[in-house]
């Protein structure tokens, strides 16, 4: 059983970001191993609250020891996942909050434990579900959707450039049951590249994983309802790990900032669409050369915050 070690990407900026404030209500709306919500629950008085919310057993439970063991500010755990956080939150009672963070993308923990499917590192069965409630695999996408859907799948979420040639040779592999017999039809799928390009089955592996577990489909409205839920002067701050994700969380921020859809040459705002948001962070914020070399996976991460007005 590998040990569930979570190491927070970015966690200064992030608490900086979210400017806490003692008696505050914070959510986590992706607690993993509570590497980012003990350093909030830390700065939180008794009247403080934290919320931590995973769709992932596992995260959930390393969570609740881990925040138990500091006994500091009163915290909530809840097992779902964070497009749902409108309805945890009204379960809860709550009207408004004073802080979102989400850490988008997989965890350390679940690339580690190979029986879950997620690296193309282990020899394991196709899985790749961040909750092992839900049915639905990577068996069956890999093993029953046609060419053209998988080729879709590989381009969108993998902006693979070879997604037709992984896509027909999947089809022509079946039936494909483990993690490393997908890795070697990858590579005998597309030419040999450099180490420097990275492994040949990253691409596919991430955009499997993303279309098993709906990450992008609702992260828009995600983010929606948790500008709805802040307090003046509340704060968001989601770290994305992939362009994908980045783009749907800039745009997001964006729009609400300026919602007005009037046309240009009307010299005043007709349409009643106030903005909601400003950005603090006009440009991503990244990790530190310092944090790169003591945690390599967060090479990629990006760090966007922005405030209710």
């Amino acid at each position: 059983m590998v040990e569930f070690v979570h190491k927070p990407v970015l966690l200064e900026e992030c608490v900086n970001g979210l400017n806490i404030q003692q008696d505050g209500i914070y959510v986590d709306g992706t607690v993993g191993g509570a590497g980012h919500s003990a350093a909030v629950v830390r700065l939180l008085g008794a009247e403080g609250l934290l919320i931590g919310i995973d769709r992932d057993g596992a995260a959930i439970a390393k969570a609740e020891r881990q925040l138990r063991e500091l006994s500091v500010a009163p915290f909530v755990l809840v097992r779902d996942n964070h497009e749902n956080i409108r309805s945890v939150l009204q379960n809860l009672s709550l009207v408004t909050v004073d802080g979102f963070l989400l850490d988008l993308g997989v965890s350390s923990y679940q690339l580690d434990t190979p029986e879950r499917g997620f690296s193309y590192r282990y020899d394991a069965p196709l899985d790749m579900r961040m909750d092992d409630r839900n049915p639905f695999t990577a068996n069956q996408i890999v093993n029953t959707y046609d060419e053209k859907s998988l080729i879709q799948i590989l381009s969108e979420y993998g902006e693979e450039r070879y997604s037709k040639r992984i896509a027909r040779a999947i089809c022509r592999s079946r039936p494909v049951s483990t993690t490393m017999q997908l890795v070697e039809i990858i590579k005998n799928a597309v030419p040999p590249a450099p180490p420097s390009h990275g492994h040949p089955a990253a691409r596919t592996f991430q955009a499997i994983r993303i279309a098993v577990n709906g990450e992008l489909t609702a992260l828009s409205q995600t983010i929606e309802d948790m500008t709805h839920f802040l307090k003046p002067g509340g704060r968001i701050c989601i770290i994305s790990f992939h362009s994908l994700e980045d783009r749907i969380v800039k745009q997001t921020f964006k729009y609400w900032a300026n919602p007005c859809q009037c046309p240009r040459d009307i010299p005043y705002c007709i349409c009643g669409k106030k903005p909601l948001l400003t950005v603090i962070t006009r440009k991503p914020i990244i990790p530190s050369q310092k944090e790169l070399a003591e945690n390599p996976r967060a090479h990629s991460a990006k760090l966007r915050v922005a405030e209710r007005i």
